[in-house]
């Protein structure tokens, strides 16, 4: 699904103003307590909640679910699902915040914190407990907090994964998935020897989330804070090391240094059957009749030893409910119908990482059982609200592994681009 293509949405500067628009002020129905489980009475006859879910994000059956256990277990209330596109939204979220219009909104993982900064999300940092929070994946909820509060619940994730050319592996006599990049490696040179191989993996200079996934597997970011300050990360020696594997991975591929995954679309590239492998997510595959899902199979790429496969970027959504909402503790309580064990259990059906690690088991799908072990070393951008900057065009990530991959020198280029990274960061709001 293309939920990381959205994390580039202007939303910081796109929720400005919401903050003057929220209101302390007890909302009806919030008791005002730590946790709508807290009232002995729910008194939510005749009320409706609204929800807002994005194109394609709920898996099948989940709704019907949701709505089902909520509206028996609270008898008398109304659940009404609405969904919305991707287009657009980020504008659409911040009036139906401001205007208290609707009571919880799905917002991508990478956009929580813009929407948290201006006010327009509640604080349900008393609640987590309620909600089942004590379970939720730690690096899946860091995108939920934002200055140690609690602004969203973590729904679910995806990952990148490497797929590959079940024939043209074959015919490099390549039978099992590798362990270790060394392996990787050695795989990549045995395809690049193939007859009927044009580009043993196609991998573009610019492809940047697989470089993010790297630096997380090194345990860095790319950008830090420092005092009151951010700083960029292009500069640690994580980032370096980092920067020397994806350098390494990239050098197998005939793909242009300067363009990203999208320039063109990967998938159109893989689906003309001559290309070994590819990292990419799920809703980046080929179409059935481009290319059969029966001759593409999938691997985590590998880490520098096999007890672990490298990091990698996790792109979702959240859940958050509107701070000028009129029913909070009605929503609070719909978060907890709609995060349960049960429910999410659906989530994982359908090929999606839940929120929790003990439910990782019960993912299906051969891409989405491959991206599960990744996503424990998984990482999300710097939470910040002006995140959203930093991806704008042009974005000073793939600007600098192009600089880097075309031979500049190291040290300098990563200055050039940590500064930038840090001029958009610190900007006021």
């Amino acid at each position: 699904m293309k939920r990381q293509l959205i994390a580039a949405v202007g939303v910081a500067a796109m929720v400005v103003g919401l903050a003057a628009c929220g209101s302390d002020a007890k909302k009806e129905g919030d008791s005002g307590s730590s946790a709508a489980a807290s009232s002995d009475k729910k008194d939510y006859n005749g009320k409706t909640l609204k929800v807002w879910l994005m194109s394609g994000s709920a898996p099948k059956g989940w709704t019907d679910s949701v709505k089902s256990e909520f509206e028996t277990t609270f008898p008398g209330s109304k659940l009404e699902f609405q969904e919305q596109q991707w287009d657009g939204i980020g504008q659409k979220i911040t009036a139906a915040l401001s205007e208290g219009s609707v009571d919880v909104v799905e917002v991508g993982n990478t956009q929580t914190a813009g929407y948290a900064a201006s006010g327009g999300l509640l604080d349900i940092t008393k609640d987590k407990a309620y909600l089942g929070g004590a379970d939720w994946a730690k690096n899946q909820n860091e995108a939920a907090i934002l200055d140690g509060k609690q602004y969203a619940a973590p729904w679910w994730v995806s990952n990148r994964v490497v797929a590959y050319n079940k024939d043209l592996w074959k015919a490099a006599g390549l039978a099992e998935a590798p362990k270790t990049l060394d392996e990787f490696y050695a795989d990549l040179e045995k395809l690049k020897a193939t007859p009927g191989v044009e580009d043993a993996i196609y991998m573009p200079g610019q492809e940047w989330y697989v470089y993010f996934g790297l630096l997380a597997a090194e345990g860095g970011n790319l950008a830090k804070k420092e005092g009151d300050k951010w700083v960029g990360g292009l500069s640690s020696p994580e980032a370096q090391r980092a920067f020397e594997t994806y350098k390494k991975l990239q050098s197998y591929s005939k793909a242009p240094k300067d363009k990203d995954e999208a320039t063109p679309q990967q998938k159109d590239v893989f689906a003309k059957g001559n290309v070994g492998a590819m990292i990419g997510l799920g809703w980046e595959l080929p179409k059935e009749e481009e290319l059969s899902a029966s001759k593409i199979g999938f691997f985590p790429l590998p880490g520098k030893t096999a007890d672990k496969p490298s990091g990698v970027f996790l792109g979702g959504s959240n859940l958050a409910i509107s701070q000028n909402s009129k029913n909070t503790d009605m929503a609070k309580d719909f978060l907890k119908v709609a995060l349960n064990d049960k429910n999410e259990g659906l989530v994982a059906a359908a090929g999606n990482i839940p929120n929790k690690e003990s439910l990782a088991g019960q993912v299906t799908g051969d891409f989405a059982k491959a991206a599960v072990p990744a996503a424990k070393q998984g990482a999300i951008t710097p939470n910040t609200p002006n995140w959203a900057s930093v991806e704008d065009k042009p974005n000073p990530i793939k600007e600098f592994l192009t600089a880097a991959l075309q031979g500049g020198e190291y040290a300098a280029t990563a200055k050039k681009y940590d500064d930038e990274i840090a001029k958009r960061l610190n900007q006021k709001q």
